[in-house]
Parts: C-alpha cells; structure tokens; sequence
C-alpha cells in the first residue's frame, strides 16, 4: 500500500465492523443461503454467506488473560495435525498468508491480535500490549505499553527494543513476503529504498522507545487503523539476540505458548510448552494441549479417508486447512453421523486467476478468456455449488463496498459464451495465441487445468500448463519476471475495508508484492489514492465498489474465480475445533485433546 491521508472515520466510525480476515492468499468467498446440503439447514453447517464475522475494539480489561475457555475444554495431551503441505516461512516478519499466519499464533505476538468472544465474535485487543493502542496528532502517532510479564522462550523479557528491532529487519533485502502496510506509514510506498535495515547500526527515528516498557510509532500521515495493521503475524516480534537473519526463518524464538522442539522438512513438526509463556498476559491463545506433532504430505483424500474412518491416534487429528475431498464430499454432507465432526465456513477471501499484464496484453484476449472461462466445470470438479460459488467480482461480498454486476455473463453461462469468446478473439492483435499457464500441482488442480485448456482449445488458445509446487506458490508468482501469462491468486481484505484490498492486489509491482497481474494505469492509481484521502466512509466504500467495476471494463486484470465454502472433518476426540472466519482456517486457540 501507498503511503497516504487514510480516513480518520473508516475504521473507527463504527462501533461494529465485518471483518473479512487476515491476509490470506488464497481463498474463496460466501455460500449462497441456498447452498450446501439440501437437507441441511444453513444454521446446522455452519455461518451463512451474509453472516460477516463482527469485530470491536476490545478494552484494556479485554487485553488480559486469559483467554475465553470453549465449553468442555480438557488441558493436556498431545494434538495431531495433517495436511498437505509443510510451512513455507516460519519467521513472523516473512509471513503474509492464512495458514502461516494461523500456525504461528502457537510461536509468536504481535503487539494487538483478536480475542474470540463467541462464535463469529471477536474483538480486538492487546496481545503483548496492555491496550489497542493510544492514538494522537490526528492519527499520525500510536502510543503502546508492554504488558509486566511477556518473556521469549528463554525466560528473558520481551521489550520496546524486540519490537522496534521487529519492525525494522522487515527493511531488510531478504525479508520480501511479509505485509508492508506499517513500513510504508513509517517511510514510503517503496520502502526498501529509504532504509536498509537495523544490520549496519542504522535505525529508525520514528520509531521510539522511551524505555523498556513503551513503543511509539509517529508515521508521516494519520492512520487511525494502525492497531489492525499491528495484528498482523508479519509484525510478530523477534529478538535482536537470537535474530539470524534468513536462518530464523527455520529455527524462529518463541514468545508464544509452545516452542518448535523438532522440524524435518516436508515431513513433520514437534512443538512444546514454551515453560515462560502466561496464560494470564495472553486474552487470545487457549493452548490446551501439552504437545503438538504435525505431519506434511497428504493430499485431501487422504486427510477425508482417515478422517471418515476415525480409527486409533486419528481420533486426536485435525487438519488446519484441509477440506473433504470432492469425491467424499456428498457422502460426508449427507450422513447425520459426520455431523457432530464437521465444521462448515464461507471463505473471506477471493480468488482470481490473473492476467500478466506484461505479457497478455491485448484486452480482447482477456475478455474473451473470461467469456470461455468453464466455471461450471470447475465447481463440479471442486465438489459443486456445496463448495464453491460463482464469483464475478474483485471485491468478495463481505467487504465494505461490495456491488454486484457480472459483466462476463458467468451466472446467466456458467459453462462459458464459447461463441462470444470467439468473435473477441476473431478482433483480436492474435486469434491463435500460445499461453503459459502455471497451477498449483494437486490432483484437483490437474483436474481443473484439464477443464481449463479445453476451454481455451475451443475459442483458439494453446495453454502450455506448467505445474508448480504449492509449497513456494506465491515465491514463484510474485516475482515481476515469473514466467507465466496466467495464474490462481488469492486474497482477502487484512482488515474490514477496500482500503486494504485494491492498493494492495494493483500497488507497487516488485518481486513478493502482490501486484501480480502487473497492472500499471495512471488513472485507477490516481482513484485510488483520491479514495483512500477519503474522510467520509460510506463516500469511501461506494468509491470503492465503483472502482471494482471500472477495473473489470477497463483493463479486465483478472479472472474471477470460485468462492469456495470450507467443509473439514476432524477426528472424534477433538474438542473446541472450528474455522476462524477471519483466516479461514481451524484456529488453534479453542483446540484441545477430549480424555
């Protein structure tokens, strides 16, 4: 995001506010009420899609510990967690996606986070701060205090001097993943430029530690929702004397609840008690269980068979982000047996499939790619309209300022306008061009690759697939010179405003920014900043949706994609689970081992 006069009233001006989710790459958006299991209600799966997680701020008797105990919670014991794919970053200041960021709330703080009231309630509080934060100069300056009591792993205290040290090595060459929103504040759009980091003896001077116990950010402009940006996991502090550099990224120091004992890569994990974390300075973090052991590798039908069969230690797994498998999927929704396991959740975020707009650079191909586009074919092969909705789009539907149109017809065709693709591709610079297109290398993505080429073989496009570890998916897609003319994103707002949605998805284009289809226009650049200048919030959010549509008719940067709906099984002994609506996927703050 630019630097910029954000409004004063967008967040604030509200005492109740949709929250649509930390930063996640990756995503979907909301069922229909309609959607799902036929014979299920809505209110026995899960929220529906017009139910918005609410979110205040919480109050500095909210900040203490501890946390909120889930009914029938049981401490001890060891947790069992399965999934696909082993954690791409471990170090807070490199972590800027859903799942990383949902695991290191075992390992890591950040000054505020979100405090779970009840289901679909949250409120924001301190984390390691006693407060949200005591804001003045107009929103230009954020005030916080440590909490008595926050320790590393290692029994020594946690101080301003962790956190100012945090905030500056995200300035460093090799940290290019995290969130950049308070950097920028503290500098300028392209942050790097102005600062290299702590490593040389240089600091910043507007970040200020008066002693051991405060942290005062003065930025260049007013942003009174700074104590959002502040819970993000890439603000997640790290201390100066065990800071490695790139190597912390493998081996991070715990401020959390458990230490990493034990990590071989794409294989396994181990955490312990971290023996100095309190319960009684930490309001968002349960951990019940005494150990966890993570294991890496298994694709979706794997995870739902074991999961259905709910034999031996599977009785005490979870998966944080797996869904059951397309090929399960009416078997589990329809037998009354899985349902007191099965956790249901409309995504926050949105998926898209971009355009290089460096390479793909004539409209009409893009429009005509849309046209074609087999959405109906890839909902089938994802589990069908009880996965996943039809998205037209930029803006998911739970954001402040969503309008709805479709201007490519994928709800009135959504198996593709083959023939209104042609006559585009006919007026076309290039009726029979050759695209490279990367996925994601899973069995259901190989499946929809298939759907997809097909598609683009009938309106006269020649995809040459090329498949991508999930592991490194956005390592691979964010860099400017990728490759690659179309390919899967995701992303969904870092807090509830578009302000944190179009500035990000078409801001700086630089390798890790998630500019990713490289879109470089003047004017939207121009509206973008006229609305983030913004004092009005409902002048903002109507601007905003505005925006959405004239993205789509002027430049078409994008495929909307799917809004996938989560349905995850966990196994019988597991108590306290279920998906947190802000980073869509199983929190491990309520989780515990039913004995």
């Amino acid at each position: 995001m630019s630097i910029r006069k954000r409004s004063t009233v967008a967040v604030l001006a509200v005492g109740v506010l949709a929250l649509t989710g930390a930063c996640a790459k990756g995503g979907g958006g909301g069922a229909p009420a309609n959607a799902g299991n036929p014979s299920a209600a809505a209110s026995d799966r899960g929220p529906s899609a017009n139910t918005a997680p609410k979110i205040t701020i919480g109050t500095a008797e909210d900040s203490k510990g501890p946390a909120i105990a889930p009914e029938g919670v049981v401490k001890g014991g060891t947790i069992n967690q399965i999934g696909r794919d082993d954690l791409a970053h471990l170090d807070p200041g490199r972590i800027y996606s859903n799942v990383e960021g949902n695991f290191a709330l075992l390992f890591a703080r950040q000054l505020t986070g979100y405090k779970r009231i009840a289901k679909n309630d949250y409120k924001l509080v301190g984390d390691l701060a006693t407060d949200t934060g005591e804001v003045s100069d107009g929103g230009k300056t954020w005030k916080f205090t440590l909490k008595d009591g926050v320790k590393w792993q290692d029994g020594t205290p946690i101080t301003s001097e962790d956190v100012k040290w945090s905030i500056e090595r995200l300035f460093a060459s090799y940290s290019t993943e995290g969130a950049p929103y308070v950097q920028q504040w503290l500098t300028q759009e392209d942050y790097k430029k102005t600062y290299k980091g702590p490593y040389d003896g240089k600091h910043l001077d507007n970040v200020e530690t008066p002693d051991d116990k405060t942290i005062i950010f003065k930025f260049k402009e007013p942003h009174a929702d700074a104590n959002y940006a502040l819970a993000m996991t890439t603000y997640g502090v790290v201390p100066k004397a065990k800071d490695t550099k790139e190597k912390y990224d493998k081996e991070p120091f715990s401020s959390g609840p458990y230490i990493i004992t034990n990590h071989v890569t794409d294989k396994s994990m181990e955490l312990e008690r971290n023996p100095h974390w309190d319960p009684a300075t930490d309001p968002i973090r349960g951990a019940y269980p005494d150990k966890w052991h993570l294991e890496f590798g298994y694709q979706a039908l794997q995870v739902t068979d074991r999961f259905i069969a709910d034999a031996g230690d599977d009785k005490k797994t979870f998966s944080f982000y797996t869904s059951v498998a397309p090929e399960r999927l009416q078997q589990v929704l329809t037998d009354p047996s899985f349902k007191s396991r099965l956790m249901t959740q409309p995504s926050p975020y949105t998926s898209y499939f971009y355009f290089n707009l460096d390479r793909v650079k004539d409209i009409k191909i893009r429009q005509a790619i849309n046209y074609a586009w087999p959405t109906k074919q890839m909902q089938t092969i994802g589990g069908g309209p009880s996965s996943s909705v039809i998205s037209t789009t930029i803006l998911n539907p739970t954001v402040s300022g969503f309008q709805d149109y479709d201007l490519f017809g994928k709800k009135a065709k959504p198996e593709g306008d083959i023939e209104k693709a042609k006559e585009l591709m006919a007026q076309s610079s290039n009726p029979n061009p050759t695209l490279v297109y990367a996925y994601n290398q899973t069995p259901t993505q190989e499946k929809m690759t298939v759907a997809i080429k097909t598609a683009m073989e009938k309106i006269g496009i020649k995809l040459v697939a090329k498949p991508i570890n999930p592991k490194i998916w956005y390592d691979s897609v964010t860099q400017v010179d990728n490759g690659f003319d179309l390919y899967w994103g995701g992303w969904g707002a870092d807090w509830p405003t578009a302000a944190t949605v179009f500035p990000v998805l078409f801001g700086p284009v630089t390798d890790g920014a998630q500019n990713i289809s490289h879109l470089k226009d003047p004017e939207i650049t121009a509206e973008i900043k006229r609305i983030q200048g913004l004092s009005d919030a409902e002048e903002a959010n109507k601007a905003w949706g505005a925006l959405d549509k004239t993205i789509m008719e002027k430049v078409t940067p994008l495929v909307p994609d799917l809004n996938d709906i989560a349905n995850s099984l966990h196994g019988s002994l597991i108590g306290g689970a279920e998906i947190d609506p802000m980073s869509w996927v199983v929190s491990p703050n309520t989780i515990f081992v039913k004995q």
